[in-house]
């Protein structure tokens, strides 16, 4: 599967983690969706299902912007809670 240079993608066992990096916010949101689109096709073509009450969205971010930090990230049409810490 192929993602953007902004993204890198850790597995282990039956845990993913996607980081992206981004200018901003809202791109961080974008880039994160497409990606997360991209992952639920190739799990679904591969008789893979995901836990959307497991998953979760947090923002790390590098400044201290004063920026809105929520993100809205979906899996299969669902969103994703968003977290503070792990």
């Amino acid at each position: 599967m192929e993602f953007r240079k902004q993204t890198k993608a850790i597995a282990f066992a039956d845990d993913l983690l996607i980081a992206v990096k981004a200018e901003g916010i809202r791109e961080a949101e974008n880039i994160t969706n497409i990606e997360m689109s991209k992952i639920s096709n190739w799990a679904h073509n591969n008789k893979i299902n995901f836990n959307e009450q497991k998953s979760k969205a947090m923002v790390i971010p590098r400044r201290k912007r004063k920026e809105n930090k929520e993100i809205s990230v979906y899996v299969k049409n669902k969103p994703l809670e968003q977290v503070q810490k792990k």
